[in-house]
């Protein structure tokens, strides 16, 4: 796989990586295939998100097992993010086609960041519209602009990862959107498809922005993303019904997207009640919502939606916990 960085930037994000100094493991998930550690780089806080990679089947790698770290490629670079191929065997060839660890590189991370990756206890809180509109809506415009989104603006805008671009859809328009890899996607094992779906409507922040009147859209956005993505990986076996489409509630940043995944990927906690709502379910939802009495065009910030927050999220520290202990809220 080739590097969509160009050449300078590749080097230097691949030469942050050995001065990477672990401090600390904030988690271990995914039956252990995932760790993610706290450090720093040249005294800058950073976060290193190491993921092994699912096993080569070629015959020449199938009976050998990873022990070292060796081989770092890197596949992207977007403002403070990086992700890279690497190999944890120095036994093995070093090409993207024999690694087996996907790395993410976060820096320099932000308390934010960090609070985030640290394995903590989750809470299960249902947002009502009066608790939307009077604390979290303010705080989602408050983190967007806070420039939280400039990675994913510089996508949009043409400025970055352009080459990462799977397909590209009326740049621009009500209905323009885009196509790219999830950076936790190897690009190579089908199973673990991962796939993104940006849309270019920046007045979407997130679900519950969606509109009644917004209903023949999402399907139309959703026939699409299928089309291409069987049009693009059909060869290698994907097929329409091979397919899961999803939004997040709370996402993890606020403009709206669709992840498009294999349904043989395993259904973490980022496919879990509490946190995924199926693209045609939230359709279903709007197409049936009632209209309302004052004559303003119901939409998904009129119903109520449940799902879990971390105790070190903002939103829980910020809102949900206040709230909880009968204080006021202030953002």
């Amino acid at each position: 796989m080739t590097s969509t960085t160009p050449p300078d930037v590749a080097a230097h994000v691949e030469s942050l990586i050995p001065q990477f100094s672990p401090t600390r493991l904030l988690n271990a998930d995914q039956a252990g295939r995932r760790i993610s550690l706290l450090g720093t780089i040249a005294s800058k806080p950073a976060l290193l998100i190491a993921e092994r990679a699912a096993f080569s089947t070629a015959p020449s790698t199938i009976t050998t097992f990873p022990s070292t770290l060796t081989g770092i490629k890197n596949l992207g670079a977007n403002d403070i993010y990086a992700w890279f191929l690497a190999h944890s065997s120095p036994s093995l060839p070093l090409s993207p086609s024999t690694a087996d660890l996907k790395l993410n590189l976060i820096y320099p991370c932000t308390p934010q960041h960090i609070k985030k990756y640290t394995k903590q206890p989750l809470r299960v809180v249902t947002e009502t519209p009066a608790i939307y509109a009077a604390h979290v809506r303010p705080y989602m415009a408050a983190v967007r602009e806070a420039g939280r989104l400039n990675w994913v603006f510089n996508i949009l805008d043409g400025v970055t990862e352009q080459d990462d671009i799977i397909y590209r859809e009326k740049r621009g328009e009500r209905d323009g959107f885009l196509i790219l890899p999830d950076l936790n996607w190897d690009r190579k094992t089908m199973e673990s498809l991962h796939l993104l779906g940006l849309v270019d409507r920046r007045d979407l922040w997130s679900v519950r922005d969606l509109k009644k009147g917004d209903g023949e859209w999402v399907r139309h956005v959703r026939e699409r993303l299928v089309e291409k993505t069987v049009e693009l990986y059909g060869g290698q076996g994907v097929e329409r019904d091979m397919l899961k489409m999803y939004v997040h509630y709370q996402p993890t940043y606020y403009h709206f997207h669709v992840h498009v995944v294999h349904v043989g990927l395993e259904a973490g906690n980022t496919q879990a009640t509490g946190k995924a709502l199926g693209l045609e379910n939230v359709v279903s939802v709007l197409e049936n919502l009632r209209d309302r009495e004052d004559g303003v065009e119901a939409s998904m910030a009129d119903v109520d939606l449940t799902y879990h927050v971390g105790e070190q999220s903002e939103l829980w520290e910020k809102i949900w916990l206040p709230l909880k202990e009968g204080r006021a809220v202030e953002l």
